[in-house]
């Protein structure tokens, strides 16, 4: 049977190969590149590829993206590789594909600003920001460019989809569409960095001692990144302890990382650099379609969150898109499964085909009919269906409450009996923090979002709520809200709530890895709130020790059905490592504690009064 299937699989990979290696020599065949230096209002020159159909029987479309990780490769005979997803699409529609360095990095000229602000000043040519560095590209391409119909998008993945979001703020009348996917949207509140003001200490010591570098010269070569001394992941973070001896790994010259260490809090540097605070700028002649990935590790936040800002304050026309994705899967040619958890169909080809190239064929080649492309669309796990609403979240949501019982009950019921003050407790110890995941690993994993939480529900640092064998679906479609009364011994503490889906016991193996599946507790969404913000992440409060203290907040939204026969259940713990930084437990200064600062806390839960709201969807 192995034999069987290895001989299957590598037949599959031989089409595919053949596949791509067709579309590879039709695209070389078919368009030309040019590599230009296109100069802003201020003087600076941006490094621009430009791929260009040879087909003169039309005028074409300009889709773009704009990165600071490469237009690579360079020179003009170096083609992308876009025929390795659904990009070459677009190649075979004659799109004009434009890809961009941004201002100060890899062949840019300029200076490199990460996440740069908004501009909402400007007043002559050395007011810039990456909208004004859009506008003046797209001035440049429209003008410059043969054969071109006037019509351009932008799209982009993770800090691309920031640079989309810029692109739709600089209202040039040439601009129709833009897709922020995975958009970098807010480094402290929820994306990449910080969620809820908890340093994600592992991605983001990965990301900047590479990414990080100074970039003095216009480079083809891009940085080396840190040379770990091992590749457990979490003895390297707890061995090197500290943010203090972070610092010094990372050294002086990576400025953003400085940048980090002065501005602990949610303060007027960091709302600055949330451009949900400026798409009110976004003209109504410009269509938006957010995309992102229900389990993606990175930027779940940033999707979620610009969809509903520009809804919320925009007055152009919106779309919300939401796989089962890990970062960027939808741009991988298979969305069919993530890390154990199958979603019986390539959903990424779905929602290629569906509603990224038609969105872009009706607003840029004036092609088709998306009539039929809701105002969301979203695909629910546990049942595997997409679904589509005329808004988000849905309106015929409404919130149930679960209590967190005596006896680790999680129950919509509070008990008619209520003890006073019963509570259950564990020790959080910064020398033993609770993994994020359970196995050895080098990089953090993107499976992680789907994991089976069974390796944290034994720990004795983790506290565990489940309800009775569910009798019915339900179906979450929103944000979940954790609304604890808790108390701590020390003066600061974190708390992590996980919403679990625990499969049944007898639940049939469908697993190709073997993996066993029965009684799998799958994370469906998990969410760090760092207590000293519980209140505002302006102005942290701490703790008074022992007194019972209400933490309340929400988690990203789901889009999830817990199916008869299955569990809903709810982890609470206090470390969740080296995912987020520890934690000392103190109030004081995380980014410049020492060793001798961590210390012990005592965690309590208090009963009935510790609720969990979940969106439920309604017929």
């Amino acid at each position: 049977m192995k034999k069987i299937i290895i001989a299957c699989t590598l037949f599959l990979l031989f089409i595919e190969l053949k596949a791509q290696n067709q579309d590879s020599a039709w695209i070389v065949n078919n368009y030309i590149k040019k590599e230009i230096y296109i100069e802003m209002r201020d003087g600076i020159k941006l490094f621009t590829s430009i791929y260009i159909p040879k087909n003169n029987t039309e005028k074409h479309p300009v889709l773009m993206t704009r990165t600071p990780y490469s237009c690579a490769p360079y020179g003009e005979n170096a083609f992308r590789n876009f025929w390795k997803n659904h990009y070459k699409e677009y190649l075979k529609e004659h799109y004009i594909m434009v890809i961009q360095d941004v201002r100060g990095r890899w062949m840019s000229e300029g200076s490199f600003v990460d996440v740069r602000p908004y501009n909402t000043n400007k007043k002559n040519n050395t007011d810039i920001d990456e909208a004004s560095d859009t506008y003046d590209t797209i001035d440049w391409l429209v003008k410059n460019l043969e054969n071109n119909n006037g019509n351009v998008g932008v799209f982009g993945i993770s800090y691309p989809g920031f640079y989309s979001t810029m692109a739709a703020l600089c209202n040039h009348p040439a601009l129709k569409a833009v897709s922020p996917q995975a958009p970098v949207t807010d480094w402290f509140q929820g994306d990449d960095f910080h969620h809820n003001g908890a340093f994600f200490l592992m991605d983001g010591f990965a990301f900047y001692s590479g990414f990080g570098k100074p970039r003095p010269k216009p480079t083809t070569t891009g940085p080396s990144g840190f040379q770990y001394p091992t590749k457990d992941n979490y003895a390297f973070y707890l061995k090197t302890g500290s943010l203090l001896n972070f610092e010094k790994l990372m050294g002086d010259s990576i400025a953003f990382w400085k940048d980090l260490y002065v501005h602990p809090n949610y303060d007027a540097w960091w709302k600055a650099r949330n451009p949900r605070n400026f798409v009110n700028n976004i003209s109504p002649n410009t269509t938006t379609m957010v995309v992102g990935g229900l389990f993606d590790a990175e930027d779940c936040f940033g999707a979620w969150n610009l969809y509903k800002a520009i809804e919320a304050k925009a007055k152009n026309n919106n779309r919300l898109v939401m796989g089962p994705w890990y970062h960027g899967q939808w741009a991988s040619g298979n969305g069919t499964h993530l890390g154990n958890i199958q979603f019986n169909s390539n959903t990424s080809e779905w929602y290629a085909q569906n509603i990224e190239i038609p969105f872009f064929q009706y607003y840029l080649k004036g092609k088709g009919d998306i009539s039929n492309l809701a105002e969301a669309t979203v695909f629910f796990s546990g049942t595997n269906q997409w679904k589509q609403f005329n808004q988000w979240p849905p309106k015929n949501i409404q919130t149930e409450t679960f209590v967190l019982a005596k006896g680790g009950y999680l129950t919509k019921n509070t008990p008619a009996v209520q003890p006073l003050s019963t509570y259950d407790e564990y020790v959080s110890d910064p020398a033993k923090p609770v993994p994020y995941t359970e196995d050895i690993h080098f990089h953090r994993t993107r499976e992680y979002m789907t994991d089976d939480q069974r390796f944290a529900a034994r720990r004795p640092d983790v506290l565990v709520f489940q309800t009775d064998i569910l009798q019915e679906d339900i179906t979450l479609a929103g944000p979940v809200t954790a609304n604890l009364k808790v108390s701590t011994s020390t003066t600061d503490a974190d708390f992590i709530v996980k919403l679990i889906d625990v499969f049944p016991d007898d639940f049939e193996n469908k697993e190709p890895n073997g993996y066993i599946m029965n009684s799998y507790q799958m994370l469906v969404r998990g969410e760090i709130m760092r207590g000293r913000f519980r209140n505002s992440f302006e102005k942290p409060e701490p703790f008074v020790p022992n007194k019972p203290t209400i933490v309340k907040y929400a988690l990203p939204d789901v889009a999830h059905t817990f199916k008869k026969g299955h569990r809903i259940m709810v982890q609470i713990q206090s470390s969740w490592f080296p995912l987020a930084d520890r934690n000392p437990q103190q109030f004081i200064d995380i980014y410049h504690a020492r060793e001798s600062d961590f210390v012990k806390s005592t965690i309590r839960i208090f009963h009935n009064d510790s609720k969990i709201l979940l969106p439920v969807l309604k017929n």
